[in-house]
């Protein structure tokens, strides 16, 4: 598969956190996030970013998730959505998000 082939295959779009809450069932800390994406409809993620940002701090950021990824069950919670971040220096998760506002739903090119 040619490689600008195989980005194509993969989902990214951008969403807004509308809802945090800690997934404390989780092994490592995370939060359960529900986001707007748009057409696409309200889709949840299990993302660990309990060590950088509040649930308060989340609610209203646009991330990037990969949305076709298929759904995992993450300690009782459905991920459907795979929120994407880097790691800083300590290794610990920091958002890869849009600059400014952009509609909802829309995808990464």
């Amino acid at each position: 598969m040619d490689p600008v082939d195989a980005f194509r295959v993969l989902d990214l779009r951008v969403g807004r956190i509308i809802r945090a809450e800690p997934n404390d069932r989780a092994r490592k800390p995370a939060y359960k996030l529900w986001i707007d994406l748009g057409p696409l409809g309200e889709k949840t993620s299990s993302a660990q970013l309990r060590a950088l940002y509040r649930p308060e701090e989340l609610v209203g950021r646009l991330v990037v998730a990969a949305v076709n990824l298929g759904t995992r069950n993450i300690a009782g919670f459905q991920s459907e959505v795979l929120v994407l971040g880097l790691p800083d220096a300590a290794g610990e998760v920091v958002l890869l998000a849009a600059e400014r506002e952009v509609p909802l739903g829309g995808r990464v090119y």
